[in-house]
């Protein structure tokens, strides 16, 4: 073809090749512009705005919190007492590892690790682990309480209730005495200056007065049930003089004196297990141990320094005797030998002294309001024990001292400050932080203390003539 017809047929026709290499060239450039295009879409929604600056920056923001450990709702925390102060995160770490134990480890299903190890190759190697896993999850499919009450006494926080006063319906006009629980029937008795004994029944609602005796001049200075429960026993505060209430035949005796008993006053004493012997304490440091049957003196000890406290171990076979020189000297009952003596650990003049009645605790209390609890066993055996545990929660006398029946309590008190009562778990030797913990004063000064045959009930004679009550919650029976 000669040029000139080649001219004129692309004027008139075009160029088609030339077209089609053209349009492909600008379809391609258009894909590429619109996938750039995309691609900086994208990175600037995934662009996190630009942090804004601070006008001002505290320095103190960047110091840890530091938590108050002295507090007594934290104490249980600390590892040592140098930890008197702890950041905020070291706190939580102990909070977490406390619930870690008190759950007994890290659950399966909270480990993150943790698989499921079943596969379907090892079904006859683990069918045991199947039923287990099979009773996991029926025990995962329902609600409700899996886990029952524990049989001991936990620490930290009692569980109990304020009742009505056990001597509601029959106050005491004058300061109360004595407050005791009968042994075997649903009864407490109380006794005070006010020359009277009253006895109630005990519901913790009404508490209905069964009946009350006067003594005619005859302040009450303690009252105790015998062992049996047949019997009340009462001291008065001047004379040796004391009375027996017979509640069976009904008759108050008289008791004017005692046959070997060369004494100008007698105040204390206390009633053996077995109920053979009453041992009454005299001056200068000497105990008179009479029989209930012929009421008269049998054996007399003597002690240095003036007693200033006695207690019965709980198989009636021992005495613990506590003088105000801080001494505590033993001696075996049928005998009447002397056993053993120890000085109650940085004690200058003792004031209280209690034992348990499974034979596993002593506990002494002194002038300086520190209570120090031993073993009974250690007691027997060295002339120098150690305390397990040095009770300091008291800053006036220890004046009265009383383990609960099963030992899992004892209660310490201060009749020369008001709410000077604190409740002491054992064998943790904690004090429970909610006891007394009430908006208005209730105990008061406390100067008697007693817990019901089977832990139910724990009442406290004050100054103001009240037996007051509670109800331990976790026990069942009375």
């Amino acid at each position: 073809m000669e040029p000139e017809e080649e001219r004129l047929r692309q004027l008139v026709f075009g160029a088609e090749d030339e077209l089609l290499e053209k349009l492909e060239e600008s379809n391609e450039e258009q894909a590429q512009e619109s996938s750039s295009d995309s691609e900086e879409e994208n990175e600037s929604r995934l662009q996190l705005p630009a942090k804004r600056k601070a006008v001002w920056e505290d320095e103190d923001d960047e110091e840890e919190e530091q938590i108050d450990m002295t507090h007594r709702f934290r104490k249980d925390f600390k590892k040592s007492d140098a930890e008197s102060t702890m950041s905020k995160q070291k706190l939580q770490q102990r909070l977490k590892e406390q619930f870690q134990r008190a759950m007994g480890g890290t659950p399966s299903w909270a480990e993150k690790s943790v698989k499921k190890s079943k596969k379907k190759g090892d079904d006859d190697d683990d069918d045991d682990d199947e039923d287990e896993d099979d009773e996991d999850d029926e025990l995962l499919k329902k609600t409700g309480n899996y886990v029952g009450s524990s049989e001991s006494l936990p620490k930290g926080i009692i569980k109990l209730k304020r009742c009505l006063n056990a001597n509601s319906v029959n106050p005491c006009e004058d300061r109360l005495s004595t407050v005791q629980f009968h042994p075997s029937a649903q009864v407490v008795m109380t006794a005070g200056l006010d020359r009277t004994i009253s006895l109630f029944q005990v519901d913790g609602k009404t508490n209905p007065k069964i009946q009350s005796i006067h003594l005619e001049r005859f302040p009450v200075n303690k009252a105790c049930f015998t062992a049996n429960g047949e019997q009340v026993v009462a001291t008065g505060m001047k004379n040796k003089l004391f009375y027996i209430y017979d509640m069976i035949e009904g008759k108050v005796i008289p008791v004017p004196w005692v046959r070997g008993l060369n004494e100008q006053r007698v105040k204390e004493f206390e009633v053996s297990p077995d109920g053979e012997f009453l041992l009454l304490t005299g001056s200068s440091g000497y105990l008179h141990l009479m029989t209930m049957k012929t009421r008269e003196v049998v054996r007399s000890l003597k002690i240095n320094g003036n007693v200033c406290a006695t207690a019965f171990t709980g198989d009636g076979s021992k005495i613990f005797s506590s003088s105000d020189e801080g001494e505590v000297y033993i001696w075996d009952v049928k005998s009447s030998k002397f056993v053993s003596r120890f000085v109650d650990e940085g004690c200058v003049r003792g004031t209280s002294l209690a034992v348990s009645r499974d034979g596993l605790y002593v506990a002494c209390g002194s002038q300086s309001g520190v209570v120090n609890i031993y073993s009974q066993k250690t007691c027997l055996q060295e002339s120098s024990p150690k305390p397990l545990k040095a009770v300091m929660n008291l800053l006036t006398p220890a004046t009265s001292l009383r383990f609960n029946p099963n030992s899992e309590i004892l209660a310490i008190a201060s009749r020369a400050e008001d709410e000077a009562n604190r409740l002491v778990h054992i064998p943790s030797f904690t004090v429970f932080s909610n006891f007394p913990l009430f908006r208005k004063k209730a105990i008061y000064r406390p100067h008697c203390l007693d817990f019901s045959p089977n832990s139910g009930f724990y009442s406290v004679a004050n100054n103001k003539g009240h037996a007051v009550l509670f109800r331990l919650l976790h026990y069942k029976d009375f």
